[in-house]
């Protein structure tokens, strides 16, 4: 089966054709300010170079940075409303009491707090207040606030509640947008609750982003259907994209991982990716991207849901170079690589050059550093290496040696020796290996709840058909199906028997 996948980041758009074994062709082409443009581009480049074997894929995968980008620059978010179920408990803090302000401004039209939500074994804290959560519903309708964040207390074990107030909010005011909660994040209401009024906020966004998309494959006459790539290295139709925009935050740097697996058959690794802007270090388990256990902060905002526990250092290939004193980064040229790096004929001293006059890539004319001094060349490699070893090292999690997966276009930056790794891997299409991770990316299905009553044999097993009717119903294969996380946590200070078990299966695109 051919598939496409793209990776848009912030200074190339790759494309690559995958088969179930090899790269079939690879383009790479500026990034551009609106972005579908250059997927157009890198779309028509590809189909120069494959011919009728790209226009007849059977999948397209894109992996964008544009709802991650709209969080960090406080751009093209839509105003919210946040409802929490929870009186008469969990009221100290409310919605929106951690954000920073320059987000919080713009995004919060409003917080509310009705009764209801459950205990931690999924009992009813109180009846649920639908008079209450209806006469919310009239107001942002009157007030032209059309989404809304929806949370309740502990919601993963019984999203009961959430469902029945989407139903009302929804009959009051059939416009309103609504996001709940328990479909995105785990246990702890306010990290959950952050991510769901973050999701709430760039639906607008991701509404014109993937009707962007899809127009880009139509204009230039892919017929293989659309999937966006998450945050996990698994996949999701358009639809579910535009719904749940936040799943796709870190997709740039978890595409590199899992292209990195693909194209070396490892699955146990460190994995760096030295691509345009920065640099992203993450660890390979089994082939997928070990997750983060802990709280993540997007652009400010406390978050707890499924991301990679991914690193990034401002090194890249357009990272400016500053002399006297020296300075590396992290600032960069970003998408005007082509335009601003001395070997394109621009005026400012950039990575890229660095790695020319080394003689450890080739890239534009080598004559225009005629006046960058070896000694400076010699002091920026030793910073950037230096930098990258010492993150190399904290992402592991032993003393053992482990081998590391070189890929990005920046690649070359990276020493062949460093301590504690066995191999440093160096390989064909490593600088697109972003677009293979999306090409070949699978369908994934998550469970992720506190078991009562149960062994702990029946409590996996149940976990493990959940998280399979998920994969299923997010289009796997049946057959396709296989476990890559497993993992299960006695719960001492909750009363009787109570285990916590998290299973994630994936399964290749029906």
């Amino acid at each position: 089966m051919l598939r496409i996948g793209i990776d848009v980041g912030g200074t190339n758009t790759d494309a690559v054709l995958v088969d179930r074994e090899a790269v079939c062709g690879a383009v790479k082409t500026p990034t551009t300010r609106d972005v579908t443009t250059g997927i157009k581009t890198a779309l028509k480049d590809l189909i120069s170079q494959c011919g009728d074997q790209a226009r007849e894929a059977a999948s397209v995968t894109i992996g964008t940075t544009h709802f991650l980008n709209a969080v960090v620059e406080r751009r093209r978010l839509n105003r919210v409303a946040a409802l929490r179920i929870c009186l008469p408990a969990s009221a100290s803090l409310p919605p929106f009491v951690d954000w920073p302000e320059d987000i919080s401004g713009p995004v919060n039209a409003g917080s509310y707090m009705v009764e209801g939500g459950s205990e931690y074994d999924g009992r009813p804290i109180t009846r649920l207040d639908e008079a209450g959560i209806a006469g919310i519903a009239r107001k942002l309708r009157q007030d032209g606030v059309s989404s809304v964040g929806v949370s309740s207390v502990f919601s993963p074990l019984n999203p009961g509640y959430e469902e029945r107030a989407r139903e009302i909010l929804q009959n009051e005011y059939p416009d309103v947008r609504v996001t709940c909660s328990h479909s995105l994040g785990r246990i702890g209401l306010l990290e959950r609750e952050n991510a769901t009024l973050l999701n709430a906020a760039l639906l607008d966004l991701a509404a014109e982003t993937t009707e962007a998309f899809e127009n880009a494959l139509t204009d230039t006459g892919i017929r293989g259907k659309l999937y966006i790539s998450l945050n996990d290295g698994t996949v999701a139709e358009a639809a579910t994209a535009r719904q749940y925009p936040v799943y796709c935050f870190a997709s740039g740097a978890t595409n590199s991982m899992r292209g990195a697996t693909f194209l070396t058959r490892l699955e146990n690794a460190i994995v760096c990716d030295v691509g345009g802007t920065t640099t992203d270090i993450g660890c390979l388990v089994n082939g997928f991207p070990r997750e983060a256990n802990s709280v993540v902060t997007i652009g400010g905002v406390r978050t707890l849901f499924r991301m990679p526990d991914i690193v990034s250092i401002g090194i890249g290939g357009g990272t400016r170079v500053q002399d006297a004193p020296l300075r590396v980064g992290p600032d960069s040229v970003g998408f005007r690589l082509l335009e601003k790096a001395l070997v394109f004929g621009g005026d400012e001293l950039t990575l890229t050059d660095i790695a020319v006059a080394a003689g450890l890539m080739q890239a534009g004319d080598r004559n225009a550093l005629s006046h960058v001094s070896e000694d400076l060349v010699d002091r920026v490699l030793h910073r950037v290496r230096t930098d990258i070893a010492t993150h190399v090292d904290r992402m592991k999690t032993s003393a053992e040696e482990v081998p590391l997966i070189a890929v990005g276009g920046g690649a070359p930056l990276i020493p062949e020796v460093l301590d504690g790794i066995s191999r440093v891997h160096l390989v064909e299409n490593a600088s697109v290996a972003n677009a293979v991770g999306a090409a070949i990316a699978q369908v994934s299905g998550e469970t992720d709840q506190v078991f009562q009553g149960l062994s702990r044999e029946d409590a996996l097993a149940t976990a493990h058909r959940l998280a399979k009717e998920k994969a299923l119903a997010a289009g796997a294969i049946q057959g396709s199906l296989k476990v890559v996380e497993m993992e299960d946590i006695p719960i001492a200070y909750l009363p009787g028997h109570a285990i916590r078990a998290r299973v994630r299966v994936v399964g290749e695109i029906g």
